[in-house]
């Protein structure tokens, strides 16, 4: 049996954040981790694979420089998941080696294998080669999630896939059909679209991204039907079934049918408890494998906490990694504050949309005097200059404060470029900010300048 400070299930962003977090201030850590590559979900088989891949099929299409060079120029012609995943499969072993070097150097201690839990303080670590048993003063849960399943729909690996698949398709196919309005339906989407795929969505909700804000999800949805993809929204998938010559068939309960070379199904995700043994330490999860914690992180066991995926929304890389830090220093006692509501969200569509703060619809539920500034990419010479003219930025600010209320950002490299006015609205700055301040030129950031300036000629 060997005794840590910390022992951390999971090597995700949340498990590996909580674990250097700990190991920083002298305390002995294990991680474990089932698979023999670090890094979870989020390194192996989500955001590092799905983001390189966005990458990837920007550049091989030369999707931006056909704004220059016409709607035919390809940087090369017959894309193939080859070519896909030579760069994500490069990727993942440089990020790989980069966290596993990372927890060397920080004397963590890597077990790998199925953990679940003896009781509320040890835990057994079993793998092909045997087992460990490992004790922990704290422990932090960091299982991450796996994609939900669903009887209706058949998954073979092969033309019915879930997203963790996408790089085991043996080809492009020539339609594809898209099961899930969500980040992870949506954003594999927009790359299909991109290599001239015929996508179609079915979604049963009335819109995609429902979270987001409506005038950037609807400027989204023009860009994707624009490139041939078809939305079906309010509709529901009752059976999926493979057709005799290869192809597959959705039926919805509309009595709709809509057949496709292959079909994504991306409904939801589930938390990764199955063989944790969650009950022999005194926690529960819910039916979706979520497990409930309080404001520090803190499951119903006091001295176990549980980080990222695994306790629902936002499901953010970011997210998971804040929350494994604050787990650890709230587990040894160390002064750290952080606020949600400052908590950046960024899509990698195509383009992406990016935001902070609050929407246009919660400032109207909540009555706040609002006023909007909106400045467009292809009005700022960068944006002309990158063949990036199709994005728009917005600023919602208090009518009479003049304080930011929220950024939101549609556009290529939105994600990055919403860090500026993350940082002014957690600083508590005014719209004004904007106006004095000197951007360099041309870039994208000028935007903020524009919209400002939009903005403040509206209240007048």
């Amino acid at each position: 049996m060997r005794p840590y400070d910390l022992v951390v299930i999971g090597s995700g962003p949340g498990g590996q954040r909580a674990a250097i977090q700990a190991a920083k201030i002298g305390k002995s850590v294990a991680v474990v981790e089932k698979q023999t590559m670090v890094g979870g979900v989020c390194i192996n088989s989500g955001t590092i694979p799905s983001k390189t891949m966005r990458e990837a099929v920007l550049h091989l299409s030369g999707f931006y420089d056909q704004v220059f060079y016409g709607a035919n120029y390809q940087v090369k012609e017959n894309v193939t998941m080859n070519d896909l995943s030579f760069r994500v499969n490069r990727v993942i072993e440089n990020e790989a080696a980069v966290l596993q070097d990372q927890l060397r150097r920080n004397n963590i201690e890597l077990f790998h294998g199925t953990a679940s839990f003896l009781d509320a303080h040890h835990i057994r670590v079993e793998n092909s080669t045997g087992f460990s048993e490992l004790e922990g003063d704290y422990l932090v849960i960091a299982t991450g999630t796996k994609p939900a399943a669903n009887p209706k729909v058949p998954i073979n690996g092969r033309n019915i896939i879930n997203s963790d698949q996408i790089l085991t398709m043996p080809m492009i196919p020539r339609t594809m059909i898209v099961v899930g309005g969500g980040v992870i339906g949506v954003e594999y989407a927009c790359m299909w679209t991109t290599l001239g795929v015929r996508v179609i969505i079915v979604e049963k909700r009335p819109r995609l991204l429902e979270f987001a804000d409506a005038e950037m999800v609807e400027a989204l949805s023009y860009h994707m039907r624009d490139r041939r993809a078809t939305m079906r929204l309010n509709e529901e998938v009752e059976s999926v079934e493979e057709l005799p010559d290869g192809k597959v068939a959705a039926n919805l309960a509309s009595n709709k049918r809509i057949v496709g070379d292959a079909l994504l199904y991306a409904v939801g995700r589930q938390g990764n408890i199955d063989r944790l043994n969650l009950s022999a330490a005194g926690i529960e999860a819910d039916d979706r494998g979520r497990i409930k914690v309080d404001t520090d992180f803190r499951t119903v066991q006091p001295h176990i906490f549980a980080v990222g995926d695994v306790i629902g929304f936002p499901s953010l890389a970011s997210v998971s990694m804040e929350q494994g830090r604050i787990a650890a220093a709230r587990a040894f006692g160390l002064p750290l504050e952080s606020d949600p509501a400052g908590y950046p969200y960024g899509i990698y569509t195509i383009p992406q949309i990016s935001f902070i703060g609050k929407t246009e619809e919660q400032l109207t539920e909540s009555d706040v005097p609002y006023e909007v500034g909106v400045a467009y990419y292809r009005e700022i010479a960068r944006g002309q200059i990158s063949g990036h003219t199709d994005g728009r930025l917005k600023i919602l600010f208090h009518r009479e404060t003049l304080d930011l209320l929220g950024v939101h950002i549609f556009g290529e490299n939105a994600a990055e470029l919403l860090h500026i006015g993350q940082a002014v609205l957690l600083l508590k700055g005014k719209i004004t900010y904007f106006i004095n301040t000197v951007f360099n030129y041309p870039t994208l950031a000028e935007c903020y300048k524009a919209a400002a300036f939009n903005g403040l000629n509206r209240l007048s």
